[in-house]
């Protein structure tokens, strides 16, 4: 088999960093490290990372494809727009999460009584020929477009949402109310989609904008499944935060305790010094 061996040159080392800088100045801003908006100039960056102009430079020039900052001579680089976090450890509706950053709003696009797909009818648990409810919502934070939902839901907890107030109270709180008991647990499916010209008109993105798309099955505490959601947000608005805890191996899995990999020595022939 024939091996193929990538030429280490200058400029792969320069856009490999570019992305590390990136990366930590993206972490930087989503944080707030930066209230008043004002990234320190390339120069300051450059002593902070240990890093080249030229990689400092580019790294800002990624998050500005991103939509995360504006690059103005004269001004230096801004925050453009803020990210929102999004927690995954609890299962929580939109309203409930963000609730500290502002007022969410749903508009309803569509809700109507529908014979859902196979697929669909598989998940929520109904037999062949049962309805269900499909609803669609554009969801916003402060009057900007975060999301677009396409939920479906059984009859019993859904029909009672026609005559709800849809647009100021997330699901969630309705469905426990509907229900008269919380809901349980959530099967959750975290992926990157392109934005469609449909969603991308709705959610005021460019056409192929990236897209964090959550499939979300949520559960009554007795088990029973009630809502399948596919959930369409903003990439630029919004981050996914959550915290993962390791647990020990069970007897006879894999081992535990390896030690990693030996770290490579630096190239010495790269401009910047190796990171940790």
């Amino acid at each position: 088999m024939e091996r193929v061996t990538a030429e280490p040159t200058a400029r792969r080392r320069r856009a490999d960093r570019a992305r590390q800088v990136a990366d930590l100045l993206r972490r930087q801003i989503v944080h707030g490290h930066f209230p008043a908006g004002q990234l320190p100039l390339e120069a300051a960056l450059a002593r902070e990372f240990g890093a080249s102009r030229n990689t400092v430079r580019e790294a800002l020039h990624l998050l500005r494809e991103e939509g995360l900052v504006e690059r103005c001579p004269g001004v230096g680089t801004t925050v453009a727009g803020e990210k929102y976090p999004h927690g995954l450890h609890r299962l929580l509706g939109l309203a409930e999460t963000l609730h500290e950053h502002g007022e969410v709003t749903n508009q309803v696009r569509t809700m109507t009584l529908i014979e859902p797909p196979a697929m669909v009818g598989h998940r929520l648990g109904v037999p062949p020929g049962e309805r269900v409810i499909y609803l669609e919502r554009l969801r916003r934070l402060n009057g900007v477009p975060l999301s677009l939902d396409l939920t479906y839901l059984v009859r019993e907890v859904g029909e009672p949402l026609f005559d709800a107030d849809l647009e100021h109270n997330d699901i969630f709180v309705l469905l426990e109310r509907i229900a008269g008991q919380p809901l349980g647990m959530a099967e959750l499916t975290l992926e990157a989609v392109n934005a469609d010209a449909h969603t991308a008109a709705a959610l005021d993105a460019p056409r192929g904008a990236a897209l964090l798309m959550v499939e979300r099955l949520t559960h009554l505490a007795d088990g029973r499944p009630v809502d399948l959601e596919f959930i369409r947000f903003r990439g630029d608005r919004l981050t996914m935060r959550g915290h993962l805890d390791r647990t020990p191996p069970a007897p006879g899995g894999g081992p535990a305790g390896t030690a990693p990999p030996a770290r490579r020595d630096h190239d010495a022939t790269t401009e910047e010094r190796p990171w940790p």
